[in-house]
Protein backbone atom coordinates (compact mmCIF):
# COMPACT_ATOMS: atom_id res chain seq x y z
CA UNK A 1 0.00 0.00 0.00
CA UNK A 2 1.60 3.28 -1.19
CA UNK A 3 2.27 5.70 2.18
CA UNK A 4 0.75 8.75 2.46
CA UNK A 5 2.74 11.98 1.42
CA UNK A 6 2.05 14.64 4.20
CA UNK A 7 3.49 17.28 2.39
CA UNK A 8 2.25 17.02 -0.71
CA UNK A 9 5.32 17.03 -2.98
CA UNK A 10 6.14 14.79 -5.94
CA UNK A 11 8.91 12.71 -5.61
CA UNK A 12 11.79 13.52 -7.40
CA UNK A 13 12.27 11.26 -10.63
CA UNK A 14 15.93 10.31 -11.15
CA UNK A 15 17.02 11.16 -15.26
CA UNK A 16 19.99 9.93 -17.49
CA UNK A 17 22.01 11.22 -19.99
CA UNK A 18 20.23 10.27 -22.76
CA UNK A 19 16.62 9.16 -21.87
CA UNK A 20 16.79 6.60 -19.01
CA UNK A 21 20.39 5.54 -19.36
CA UNK A 22 22.93 7.08 -16.72
CA UNK A 23 26.09 8.61 -18.19
CA UNK A 24 27.87 5.28 -16.62
CA UNK A 25 25.89 2.66 -18.62
CA UNK A 26 26.27 4.88 -22.07
CA UNK A 27 30.39 4.75 -21.25
CA UNK A 28 29.96 1.00 -20.86
CA UNK A 29 28.15 0.82 -24.12
CA UNK A 30 30.53 2.74 -25.74
CA UNK A 31 33.39 0.60 -24.33
CA UNK A 32 31.59 -2.55 -26.09
CA UNK A 33 31.36 -0.66 -29.57
CA UNK A 34 35.08 0.47 -29.32
CA UNK A 35 36.04 -2.84 -28.35
CA UNK A 36 34.21 -4.78 -30.84
CA UNK A 37 35.48 -2.73 -34.05
CA UNK A 38 39.05 -2.87 -32.67
CA UNK A 39 38.91 -6.74 -32.78
CA UNK A 40 37.33 -6.69 -36.21
CA UNK A 41 40.19 -4.46 -37.52
CA UNK A 42 42.75 -6.51 -35.79
CA UNK A 43 41.01 -9.74 -37.57
CA UNK A 44 40.56 -8.08 -41.17
CA UNK A 45 43.51 -6.11 -41.72
CA UNK A 46 45.82 -8.12 -44.26
CA UNK A 47 49.04 -9.80 -43.32
CA UNK A 48 52.03 -8.21 -43.71
CA UNK A 49 52.98 -8.63 -47.41
CA UNK A 50 55.39 -11.03 -48.29
CA UNK A 51 58.09 -10.87 -51.30
CA UNK A 52 57.08 -12.91 -53.69
CA UNK A 53 59.58 -14.30 -56.37
CA UNK A 54 59.01 -12.89 -60.34
CA UNK A 55 57.49 -15.32 -62.12
CA UNK A 56 59.26 -16.62 -65.34
CA UNK A 57 57.18 -15.55 -68.14
CA UNK A 58 58.96 -17.78 -70.13
CA UNK A 59 57.32 -20.68 -72.23
CA UNK A 60 57.64 -24.19 -70.99
CA UNK A 61 57.36 -27.81 -71.41
CA UNK A 62 53.35 -28.68 -71.98
CA UNK A 63 52.69 -32.09 -70.62
CA UNK A 64 50.65 -34.81 -72.33
CA UNK A 65 51.44 -37.69 -70.29
CA UNK A 66 53.03 -38.63 -66.91
CA UNK A 67 56.94 -38.44 -66.33
CA UNK A 68 58.74 -41.77 -66.75
CA UNK A 69 61.47 -43.68 -67.60
CA UNK A 70 62.33 -41.89 -70.82
CA UNK A 71 64.53 -42.97 -73.84
CA UNK A 72 68.32 -42.19 -72.54
CA UNK A 73 71.16 -40.09 -74.17
CA UNK A 74 73.44 -43.04 -76.19
CA UNK A 75 70.45 -44.86 -77.16
CA UNK A 76 70.27 -45.82 -80.90
CA UNK A 77 67.58 -43.71 -82.06
CA UNK A 78 64.18 -45.59 -82.62
CA UNK A 79 63.00 -46.06 -86.32
CA UNK A 80 60.38 -43.23 -87.62
CA UNK A 81 58.71 -46.25 -89.24
CA UNK A 82 55.13 -46.66 -88.75
CA UNK A 83 52.63 -49.87 -87.99
CA UNK A 84 50.45 -50.58 -90.96
CA UNK A 85 47.39 -53.05 -91.01
CA UNK A 86 48.76 -56.47 -90.30
CA UNK A 87 51.60 -55.53 -88.47
CA UNK A 88 53.21 -54.43 -91.50
CA UNK A 89 55.75 -51.46 -91.37
CA UNK A 90 54.59 -48.22 -93.16
CA UNK A 91 57.35 -45.67 -93.76
CA UNK A 92 56.73 -42.06 -91.74
CA UNK A 93 55.88 -39.47 -95.01
CA UNK A 94 56.04 -35.50 -94.70
CA UNK A 95 53.09 -33.60 -94.99
CA UNK A 96 53.85 -33.41 -99.32
CA UNK A 97 53.76 -37.21 -99.29
CA UNK A 98 58.27 -37.26 -99.26
CA UNK A 99 59.25 -40.56 -97.04
CA UNK A 100 61.61 -39.54 -93.99
CA UNK A 101 63.69 -42.54 -93.26
CA UNK A 102 66.19 -42.28 -90.49
CA UNK A 103 68.23 -45.27 -91.70
CA UNK A 104 68.51 -43.28 -95.10
CA UNK A 105 69.87 -40.27 -93.04
CA UNK A 106 73.34 -42.15 -91.45
CA UNK A 107 76.09 -40.17 -92.09
CA UNK A 108 73.79 -36.80 -91.36
CA UNK A 109 73.45 -35.33 -88.19
CA UNK A 110 69.84 -35.24 -87.19
CA UNK A 111 67.48 -32.94 -84.89
CA UNK A 112 63.95 -34.19 -84.45
CA UNK A 113 61.41 -31.93 -83.02
CA UNK A 114 57.88 -33.55 -81.90
CA UNK A 115 55.51 -30.65 -81.52
CA UNK A 116 52.03 -29.83 -81.86
CA UNK A 117 49.84 -27.11 -83.35
CA UNK A 118 47.73 -26.63 -80.48
CA UNK A 119 50.45 -26.70 -78.13
CA UNK A 120 51.66 -23.08 -76.59
CA UNK A 121 55.15 -23.42 -75.99
CA UNK A 122 55.43 -24.94 -79.17
CA UNK A 123 53.41 -22.04 -81.08
CA UNK A 124 56.20 -19.95 -78.97
CA UNK A 125 58.97 -21.75 -80.48
CA UNK A 126 58.07 -21.78 -83.71
CA UNK A 127 60.39 -18.65 -84.48
CA UNK A 128 63.36 -20.11 -83.27
CA UNK A 129 62.92 -23.35 -85.02
CA UNK A 130 62.76 -21.44 -88.20
CA UNK A 131 65.50 -19.00 -87.69
CA UNK A 132 67.85 -21.58 -86.39
CA UNK A 133 67.14 -24.21 -89.94
CA UNK A 134 67.70 -20.84 -91.73
CA UNK A 135 71.33 -20.78 -90.88
CA UNK A 136 72.09 -24.08 -90.65
CA UNK A 137 70.15 -25.80 -93.30
CA UNK A 138 73.25 -25.89 -95.34
CA UNK A 139 75.61 -27.64 -92.95
CA UNK A 140 73.94 -30.86 -93.64
CA UNK A 141 71.53 -31.37 -90.72
CA UNK A 142 68.91 -33.20 -90.98
CA UNK A 143 65.86 -31.68 -88.99
CA UNK A 144 62.26 -33.42 -88.83
CA UNK A 145 59.05 -31.97 -87.00
CA UNK A 146 56.90 -34.46 -85.77
CA UNK A 147 53.65 -33.21 -84.84
CA UNK A 148 51.36 -35.66 -82.54
CA UNK A 149 47.93 -35.41 -81.33
CA UNK A 150 46.51 -34.12 -84.49
CA UNK A 151 43.28 -34.27 -86.06
CA UNK A 152 44.59 -34.50 -90.26
CA UNK A 153 47.74 -34.04 -92.34
CA UNK A 154 46.12 -31.03 -93.83
CA UNK A 155 46.03 -29.30 -90.29
CA UNK A 156 49.93 -30.17 -89.55
CA UNK A 157 50.54 -28.90 -93.21
CA UNK A 158 48.72 -25.71 -92.97
CA UNK A 159 50.51 -24.88 -90.05
CA UNK A 160 53.53 -25.24 -91.47
CA UNK A 161 52.73 -23.14 -94.48
CA UNK A 162 51.91 -20.31 -92.27
CA UNK A 163 54.68 -19.79 -90.51
CA UNK A 164 56.57 -20.45 -93.38
CA UNK A 165 58.79 -23.73 -91.98
CA UNK A 166 61.02 -24.78 -95.07
CA UNK A 167 62.43 -28.18 -92.90
CA UNK A 168 60.75 -31.47 -93.07
CA UNK A 169 57.32 -31.35 -91.07
CA UNK A 170 55.46 -34.65 -90.45
CA UNK A 171 52.49 -36.12 -88.49
CA UNK A 172 52.53 -38.94 -86.29
CA UNK A 173 48.64 -39.06 -85.98
CA UNK A 174 48.15 -42.53 -83.87
CA UNK A 175 51.01 -41.43 -80.94
CA UNK A 176 52.65 -44.34 -81.79
CA UNK A 177 56.27 -42.73 -83.12
CA UNK A 178 55.57 -40.18 -79.33
CA UNK A 179 55.60 -43.93 -77.29
CA UNK A 180 58.12 -45.29 -78.79
CA UNK A 181 60.44 -42.15 -77.80
CA UNK A 182 59.09 -42.04 -74.66
CA UNK A 183 57.74 -38.32 -74.85
CA UNK A 184 55.48 -36.96 -72.32
CA UNK A 185 56.15 -33.10 -73.28
CA UNK A 186 55.69 -31.27 -75.50
CA UNK A 187 57.98 -29.40 -77.17
CA UNK A 188 60.75 -32.27 -76.78
CA UNK A 189 64.49 -32.19 -78.91
CA UNK A 190 65.93 -35.61 -79.85
CA UNK A 191 69.78 -34.32 -80.75
CA UNK A 192 70.96 -37.22 -83.12
CA UNK A 193 74.38 -37.66 -84.21
CA UNK A 194 75.78 -39.05 -87.68
CA UNK A 195 75.84 -42.57 -86.41
CA UNK A 196 72.28 -42.69 -85.52
CA UNK A 197 72.72 -42.52 -81.81
CA UNK A 198 71.21 -39.41 -79.19
CA UNK A 199 73.12 -36.98 -77.83
CA UNK A 200 71.15 -34.82 -76.55
CA UNK A 201 67.13 -34.84 -75.38
CA UNK A 202 65.99 -31.41 -74.29
CA UNK A 203 62.57 -31.70 -72.56
CA UNK A 204 60.94 -28.31 -73.50
CA UNK A 205 61.49 -25.51 -75.75
CA UNK A 206 65.10 -23.96 -77.04
CA UNK A 207 66.68 -20.70 -77.11
CA UNK A 208 68.77 -20.08 -80.28
CA UNK A 209 71.67 -20.45 -77.97
CA UNK A 210 70.92 -23.57 -76.46
CA UNK A 211 70.21 -24.76 -80.22
CA UNK A 212 73.36 -24.48 -81.01
CA UNK A 213 75.09 -25.59 -78.60
CA UNK A 214 72.97 -29.06 -78.72
CA UNK A 215 74.13 -29.22 -82.70
CA UNK A 216 77.55 -28.37 -81.96
CA UNK A 217 77.77 -31.81 -79.54
CA UNK A 218 76.55 -33.91 -82.62
CA UNK A 219 78.83 -32.27 -84.77
CA UNK A 220 76.98 -29.44 -86.54
CA UNK A 221 79.42 -26.42 -86.94
CA UNK A 222 77.50 -23.05 -86.25
CA UNK A 223 77.25 -21.80 -89.82
CA UNK A 224 79.58 -18.24 -90.93
CA UNK A 225 77.62 -15.81 -92.70
CA UNK A 226 77.22 -12.25 -93.09
CA UNK A 227 74.77 -10.39 -90.82
CA UNK A 228 73.56 -13.54 -89.67
CA UNK A 229 73.01 -13.57 -85.55
CA UNK A 230 72.11 -16.62 -83.63
CA UNK A 231 70.78 -14.44 -80.68
CA UNK A 232 68.83 -12.57 -82.58
CA UNK A 233 65.86 -14.97 -82.33
CA UNK A 234 62.77 -14.21 -79.83
CA UNK A 235 63.93 -15.66 -76.54
CA UNK A 236 62.20 -18.89 -75.72
CA UNK A 237 62.65 -21.68 -72.22
CA UNK A 238 65.81 -23.79 -72.18
CA UNK A 239 65.21 -26.96 -71.24
CA UNK A 240 68.38 -27.96 -73.40
CA UNK A 241 71.44 -30.87 -72.16
CA UNK A 242 73.55 -28.38 -72.92
CA UNK A 243 74.37 -25.78 -70.64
Amino acid sequence: MAQPNPSGEQPETRRGVVGPFTGRQLAAVFAIVAAVALALLVATRPIASVPVASADPRPTQYAIAPAGDGLLTGSVAPSLALTGAGGVAVPLTDVNGAVVDLSALRGRPVWINFWASWCPPCQAETPVLRSVWEQYQGTGLAMIGISVQESTVADVRAYALTYGLSYTVAADLTGELFHRYHVYGLPTQFFIDASGVVRAIVQGPVTAASAAANLAAIGVAAPVAPGATLGSAAPAAQGSAAP
